[in-house]
């Protein structure tokens, strides 16, 4: 009777190729990733350049204000930083949503009205309060105002399985309607010629940082994005809603309340936007002008889909599109560009983001046959 000798050389070598093919796939895994991320960001830029051309204006001109204003200027990077507060909430509201399979495109009007809320709010409390006690009360209050213009496409999406893509839309555009007639009628500050809220004077705003302009409202958004980050990568919560995003059959057979879950993750994600308006009154602007409306959700939607719902990389994300934001004003008056360039570049992103992502699912499924 013969015993086989396995040889130990053997052995190690073939745990030595599986390690290096195990390495390998990991490295190319990472690397698809970085140019999923990467690739429409800096294809979208290359054809923002084309149309540039095509309007007569230096494309690296037109690059180089934009970086010397909003990333090389002290003035410009502060204003840079204050700007990324509010898109920080919206972003981390949106990764919520999101990675539960939820689109909230609503938050514009969730962002709107929980601004004018807050405008009208804040001055009248200061004169009962004292100033930090009335910054937590409506940044509480903002919060609140987005999470319930949100109960209608929450119910309907959990109760009745509508479309939230849809109600979402259709709310978004009650609720800036709704907030042009509040600040033209409700909280009109009648010692203006401009229909606008009543000012909130500055000493009575959120602190600035390091005795510059700088909101502290970046720091509130930087916080939410990271605890958000966790939440959804480390906790029983978070690995709930990745189910419920995944595979929302898969969710009731496992025990999952959906109903429940969606209608707690419309309530998060429009809070967000809630308080990411009491942020740019309360850090920034101080007051809220009729016929307002920054349409940041849309703008951040992109960003997130690039960051793959990375909290640490879409804060880099908006980092670099609050430079862009901010150094294309400069740019504007300088060179003749329309202010709303900015936007065009966002959509030429948006329409590359999606060919993206439908030639990496191709590149998927001809992987699995």
């Amino acid at each position: 009777m013969s015993v086989e000798v396995q040889d130990p050389s053997a052995n190690s070598q073939a745990a030595a190729k599986s390690d290096i093919i195990v390495r390998r796939r990991l490295l190319s895994d990472r690397l698809q990733l970085i140019a999923l991320s990467l690739g429409p960001l800096v294809a979208a830029i290359l054809v923002a350049s084309l149309i540039l051309i095509a309007m007569g204006v230096d494309p690296v001109a037109y690059y180089t204000y934009i970086v010397n204003r909003g990333l090389l200027s002290p003035s410009g990077i502060e204003a840079t930083l204050t700007r990324m507060g509010p898109l920080l909430l919206i972003a981390a509201g949106l990764i919520v949503a999101f990675r539960a399979g939820i689109w909230n495109l609503g938050g514009d009007a969730q962002f709107l009205l929980g601004a004018v809320v807050v405008a009208a709010l804040a001055p009248v409390l200061t004169a009962y309060m004292p100033v930090w006690l009335v910054l937590i009360v409506t940044l509480i209050v903002g919060a609140i105002i987005g999470a319930l213009w949100s109960l209608v496409p929450a119910l309907l999406r959990a109760r009745q399985g509508v479309n939230e893509i849809i109600t979402t839309m259709m709310m978004s555009f009650l609720g800036i309607s709704l907030s042009n007639v509040l600040v033209k009628i409700f909280f009109l500050d009648p010692a203006t010629n401009v229909p606008q809220t009543r000012t909130l004077p500055v000493e009575d705003r959120l602190p600035r940082l390091f005795d510059t302009t700088i909101s502290s409202g970046v720091l509130i958004g930087l916080v939410a994005i990271l605890v958000v980050h966790y939440v959804m990568a480390k906790t029983a919560f978070g690995l709930k809603l990745r189910i419920v995003g995944a595979n929302a059959k898969a969710a009731v057979h496992a025990g999952l309340s959906v109903s429940a879950l969606t209608i707690g993750v419309f309530a998060i994600s429009a809070g967000f936007s809630g308080l990411s308006g009491a942020i740019a009154v309360l850090g920034q602007y101080g007051n809220v002008r009729a016929d307002w409306n920054p349409a940041y959700t849309l703008t951040i939607v992109p960003l997130v889909f690039l960051a793959r719902f990375n909290g640490f990389a879409t804060i880099a994300y908006v980092f670099l599109f609050s430079v862009l934001s901010i150094g294309s004003e400069s740019a504007a008056r300088r060179l003749g560009v329309p202010n709303y360039f900015t936007l065009v570049t966002m959509a030429i992103l948006l329409i590359l983001l999606g060919i993206t992502e439908m030639l990496d699912q191709k590149r998927r499924e001809s992987r699995r046959t």
